[in-house]
Order: structure tokens, then C-alpha cells, then sequence
């Protein structure tokens, strides 16, 4: 029975994982109107199924880690109460961020979840240095090394395209506009209404205007190429998504020996694909729309900065949060553009320092709830 509660639990993380998680790599397609919200969760939700998938042949150091390995004995490694209340604790946590619409990370909630229970199970036993070391370090470093080289990135980005000759533009509309005009008839017995045309320039708000690129790349158009690139950046990201979040939460299924793990990771990837094609809507219009606004080689730009650091730690079993690293990127583009909204990202940073202790509250109570009723 406890083992079925457990494979139901990691199923409700990767669930919530996937509504809170995997739109924030399509987020720039969105935000600068390359895609419409359909077409960009549907790229979303095959990327981040075939990170899923890649991650069982190359993501076992984060499987390891993520099973609590190294943290507290490996006798409660081995106990189905301490993975079902990591799992569930997580869950939560991720599950009221998504309601309110907080882009926050799973990998904070699993690290505040592993540090509640295993607190209440083994005490003084826990090993605090490599919570430090392998969890927390890589945590906090990384959503500030992902806005600094995203702010490099872009501005060494934003010279070679002057360089090349590429120039923006912002298409305005010119047309006829038809007037209505109101005809007091001589007996004032009715009134009639006709319409005329009238010559008319508008240039509307700035939510509404679309910047492209002019100019040719290798005899391609420059707005073309950097479509398609975006396009796969954003691909890239949410595949490199797929591949580090997968086996944090398989990790919690190591237990079930009598499972094999590839088929704790299809089902992993199942139930994340599943949850962010139902309920990614509110976080991924925040991460899109509220940061800050962007065109199509801005959010080029934060993807391809997201997608490398991503990749990298998950290939180094380095547990970085795909949404801390994401939010850093579009921030620091917005810091160059000085678009970004601070107040967004005075709550989103509340919401992170909030991740962690509540993750822990929440672990510790089920923890003491499975272990004592």
C-alpha cells in the first residue's frame, strides 16, 4: 500500500511540476509573439518529453542525489514513508505556487522537502555540509550567473547585429477609417446616420507593437533566421527542463526495486507532459508577459543562456532550478532594455525565499503523520 501512495505521489510532483514548469521554456516564444499560447505548449510538451526520455541514459548522478543519498542514512533511503513525504510536501508546495500563478522551483521545494524530513527522522544525523555544497550553492548562484551572461550575451549580440547591418523596425498601420455622421433631417422627424472615410495614422500601445528585424544574414532574412533559431532555443530549453527535472523525482522511486527505473521515468514524463498541457496558463503568462517585454532576439537570447547553463549542470548532476535560471535570463535582458518590471520580480523572489520553508513545513508534517498514525 505504501509503495502505491508513493508512486501516486511522485506522479501528483510530476504533475505539478509540469503546470508550473514547462512553459517557462517557450515563455519568450509567447512573450514576443513568435507563437501563440497552443502552439507554444504543444512544442513545450514534445521538448520536454524527449528531455524526459534522454534523461534515463544520462542524468543518474541527479537520480542519486535526489533519493536523498548522501543526506541521511541509507537505511531511511530505503523507507517508503521518507520518499512519500519528500514527494508529497514538494507537491504541495509547487501545487499552491501554480494556483496563485508564482513561478517557483520543484528542485527548491525537493531540497526544502528532503531537509524537513529527513530533520524530523534522523535529527543532528543529517548531513548539512552537502545540503550546502550540492544543493544550495548551486541554487542560489545560478539564477545570477544566468542574468549576468544573459546581459553579456546580449549586448555582444545587440553589436554584431549592428555590425552586420540588421536594423529593427516597428510597423505602424495607415489607412481609412470610416466616421460616423449624425444628419438632423429638416422636419426633425428622425434622424439618420451616414459614415464617411477619413485618412487616419495610429500608432497604438506599446503592448500592441511589433518589433522585427530588417536586413539579410547570409542571404537569409535576418527575421526569418532568428525565428527559427528562437524556435529551438526555446526547444532547447524546455528539452534541457525535461532532463534535469525528470530524475529529481524519479530519484524519490528508488525504492520501488520492483520497478524498473526507465519505466518510473515514462511515467514521470507522462504525468509532468500531462499537467502542463492543463494548467501552465497563469505561470506562463506571468514569465511571458510581466518580466518584462521582449522581442524575438531578446528572447533568443535568454534561451540559448538558459538552454547552455541547464544542459551543462544536468550533465554535471548539478540540481540548478530550470525557473530560477530562466527567470535570471529574461531579467537580464529586461536590465539592458531597463523594461523590467521590479515589482514582479520583488514578488517572484518572495515567492522563492517562501519555497523552501514551507516545502520543509509541509515534509515534516507527513513525514510525522505516515510515520506515527
Amino acid at each position: 500500500m505504501l509503495l502505491i501512495l508513493l508512486f501516486a505521489a511522485a506522479c501528483f510532483l510530476a504533475y505539478t511540476n509540469g503546470a508550473n514548469d514547462n512553459f517557462k521554456g517557450v515563455a519568450t516564444l509567447f512573450g514576443s509573439g513568435t507563437l501563440n499560447y497552443k502552439k507554444a505548449i504543444t512544442w513545450a510538451t514534445v521538448t520536454t518529453f524527449a528531455g524526459s526520455v534522454a534523461a534515463i541514459f544520462l542524468a543518474g548522478i541527479l537520480v542519486k542525489n535526489f533519493s536523498g543519498k548522501g543526506l541521511v542514512p541509507d537505511s531511511l533511503i530505503q523507507s517508503p514513508e521518507f520518499a512519500i513525504s519528500i514527494a508529497i510536501g514538494a507537491a504541495l508546495t509547487v501545487f499552491i505556487a501554480t494556483k496563485i500563478g508564482m513561478p517557483i522551483s520543484t528542485t527548491h521545494s525537493l531540497v526544502g522537502a528532503l531537509f524537513g524530513s529527513g530533520i524530523v527522522a534522523v535529527g543532528a544525523s543529517f548531513n548539512f555540509a552537502k545540503l550546502g555544497s550540492a544543493f544550495l550553492m548551486p541554487l542560489i548562484v545560478s539564477p545570477l550567473m544566468a542574468a549576468v551572461v544573459s546581459f553579456i550575451a546580449y549586448l555582444i549580440f545587440r553589436e554584431l547585429r549592428i555590425m552586420l547591418g540588421v536594423t529593427k523596425q516597428t510597423c505602424i498601420c495607415i489607412g481609412e477609417e470610416r466616421i460616423p455622421v449624425i444628419m438632423d433631417s429638416a422636419t426633425h422627424e428622425f434622424i439618420a446616420i451616414d459614415s464617411k472615410k477619413q485618412p487616419r495614422v495610429k500608432i497604438s500601445d506599446t503592448s500592441k507593437c511589433e518589433e522585427t528585424y530588417r536586413g539579410n544574414f547570409a542571404g537569409i532574412n535576418s527575421q526569418k533566421l532568428l525565428d527559427i533559431a528562437h524556435y529551438i532555443s526555446a526547444g532547447v530549453v524546455s528539452f534541457a527542463r525535461g532532463l534535469n527535472d525528470t530524475p529529481k523525482i524519479v530519484g524519490l522511486l528508488l525504492v520501488i526495486n520492483a520497478m524498473d527505473i526507465k519505466w518510473g521515468m515514462i511515467a514521470v514524463a507522462m504525468a509532468m507532459a500531462l499537467g502542463g498541457l492543463l494548467n501552465a496558463r497563469k505561470v506562463g503568462i506571468l514569465m511571458s508577459k510581466k518580466i518584462t517585454p521582449m522581442n524575438s532576439g531578446q528572447g533568443f537570447t535568454a534561451n540559448l543562456v538558459t538552454g547552455l547553463l541547464v544542459t551543462t549542470a544536468s550533465v554535471n548532476g548539478l540540481p540548478v532550478s530550470t525557473t530560477h535560471v530562466s527567470v535570471g535570463s529574461i531579467f537580464g535582458i529586461g536590465t539592458v532594455t531597463k523594461k523590467a518590471d521590479l515589482t514582479v520580480i520583488r514578488n517572484i523572489l518572495l515567492s522563492w525565499l517562501l519555497t523552501l520553508p514551507i516545502a520543509a513545513c509541509c515534509s515534516a508534517v507527513v513525514y510525522w503523520l505516515v510515520t506515527t498514525v
